[in-house]
C-alpha cells in the first residue's frame, strides 16, 4: 500500500533537503492526494504500464502513479530531488524498487528511455511546451498522457483552428495527436501557491504520423513563420521561408489555401499540404 504525500509531508521533505521551490525551475509541489489520484485517473494509468514523469519534484505524483501499479521513469533536473526520490518511495510503501527509475537529467536533453506508453507530469511552467513536444517527437512509444500546465498555455495547446488563442503550440501538438483540456486545478493544491491557474491537458497520439520527419520539419518551419507574423496574410508571412511572395502564392494556391488567409485558420494538415508544394526548410 503506497502512502501519498500531504502538506505536512511535502514541507517536511523540503525542509530536510533544504529545498526552496524556485521560479527559475518552475517548481510548484502538489500537496493534495485527491488531485494526484484525479490526474492518474484521467490519464487512465493501468497496472504494469511504463509511465514517464517529468519533474517529479518531491514525489507527490510519482507515488500516485506507483499506487496505480505503474512502473515509473522519473526525469528530474534537481540533483537533490533525484537522489531522494527512491528513498521517499520506499518510505511510503514501495516494495518493488524496480518499479521506479530516476533519471537525473534535463528533460530537453533526454534521447533514450525504456519505451514509456504514457506521459503523466506536472510540467515545470517555464518549459512545458518544449518538453511536451520533445517527448512526443522523441518517444514514439508514448500513446497518451496527461500534463498539468499553466491554464493559458494548456488552453493554447488544445485550441482549435479559428480560435484567438490558436497558435504554433496548437498546430505542433495537433501534428502528434488529439489534445483536450480535461479539467482545471485549484491553486490551493500547490506549495507554494502559484499566481496563475492550472489545467490538465489530456492527449491521445494519432494512430499513424501525418508525415515523415523531413516533411514535419518543413511544416513546422512554415508554422513558425505564419505565427511569427500572425497578423499578416499567409502570402506575406510565408514569403521568406518559401523564397519570395510570388513563390508563396503559388504554393498556397497549389495546396488549395487562399493566399489572403491567416495562419490561425489552418489546421496541421493544411500546413503540411503547403509544405509539400513549396521548398520551406527549417528546424523542428
Amino acid at each position: 500500500m503506497i502512502q501519498l504525500l500531504g502538506p505536512a509531508e511535502v514541507r517536511e521533505l523540503a525542509d530536510r533537503l533544504g529545498v526552496a521551490p524556485t521560479k527559475k525551475l518552475g517548481q510548484n509541489f502538489v500537496i493534495d492526494a485527491n488531485t494526484v489520484r484525479r490526474i492518474v485517473r484521467i490519464a487512465d494509468v493501468r497496472p504494469g504500464e511504463r509511465v514517464v514523469e517529468v519533474g517529479p519534484g518531491l514525489g507527490s505524483l510519482t507515488l500516485g502513479l506507483l499506487e496505480a501499479g505503474a512502473s515509473v521513469v522519473a526525469v528530474e533536473l534537481d540533483g537533490r530531488l533525484a537522489a531522494e526520490l527512491p528513498a521517499t518511495a520506499a518510505a511510503c510503501g514501495l516494495e518493488d524498487a524496480g518499479r521506479l527509475q530516476v533519471v537525473h537529467e534535463d528533460a530537453l536533453r533526454i534521447t533514450e528511455l525504456p519505451d514509456p506508453v504514457r506521459l503523466v507530469a506536472n510540467l515545470p511552467y517555464n518549459v512545458s511546451v518544449p518538453v511536451l513536444l520533445h517527448f512526443l517527437e522523441r518517444f514514439r512509444s508514448i500513446r497518451s498522457g496527461v500534463v498539468m500546465v499553466q491554464a493559458e498555455v494548456g488552453e493554447r495547446i488544445a485550441a482549435a483552428p479559428g480560435s484567438k488563442i490558436y497558435g504554433s503550440p496548437s498546430v505542433k501538438a495537433a501534428w502528434w495527436g488529439d489534445f483536450r483540456v480535461a479539467g482545471r486545478v485549484s491553486r490551493q493544491v500547490f506549495w507554494p501557491v502559484p499566481n496563475v491557474d492550472s489545467v490538465l491537458v489530456a492527449f491521445e497520439r494519432h494512430a499513424a504520423p501525418l508525415a515523415g520527419e523531413d516533411e514535419r520539419r518543413r511544416t513546422f518551419a512554415l508554422v513558425d513563420a505564419a505565427f511569427g507574423q500572425r497578423r499578416k496574410m499567409l502570402r506575406q508571412a510565408l514569403a521568406e521561408p518559401m523564397g519570395g511572395a510570388d513563390a508563396a502564392v503559388r504554393a498556397l494556391e497549389a495546396a488549395g489555401v487562399d493566399p489572403t488567409e491567416r495562419g490561425e485558420r489552418l489546421a496541421a494538415a493544411d500546413f503540411l499540404a503547403i509544405a509539400r508544394t513549396g521548398t520551406a526548410d527549417g528546424p523542428g
